[in-house]
């Protein structure tokens, strides 16, 4: 099993939302989080004075069995890419196991098959 964490611009979120559900991930968590990025300069829009200090983003986690990783990595990279800076980080981890606290499963057995 693996856990994909993926840092993503807020105004693409609902997009890859959408593609995640359709392809075989229908169980994720999702978080609003600020961060530092690279770029550190003043923005002027319509007159008022942004700082590029603090980067709204939203944080996604989604733990799924190893086949399914490179397809949802896919589908994050094709589908919150801008090109711009800015568009995001996917990290992968390794999970060692997981309990359902419902029925006390654990296992991968844990993480359904999409019906």
């Amino acid at each position: 099993m693996k856990r994909i964490e993926a840092i993503i611009r807020k105004t693409r979120f609902e997009d890859v939302k959408e593609a995640l559900l359709k392809s075989d991930i229908d169980w994720f968590e999702y978080h609003n989080v600020h961060g530092i990025g690279q770029s550190r300069e003043e923005r002027i829009y319509r007159g008022v004075q942004y700082s590029t200090d603090v980067i709204e983003r939203v944080a996604l986690a989604i733990v799924c069995r190893d086949q399914l990783v490179d397809p949802t990595v896919k589908v994050i990279l094709e589908v919150a890419h801008t090109g711009e800076i800015g568009d995001g980080r996917i990290f992968v981890s390794d999970v060692i196991d997981t309990w359902s606290i419902r029925t006390g499963e654990h296992g991968d057995t844990v993480l359904r098959d999409k019906k």
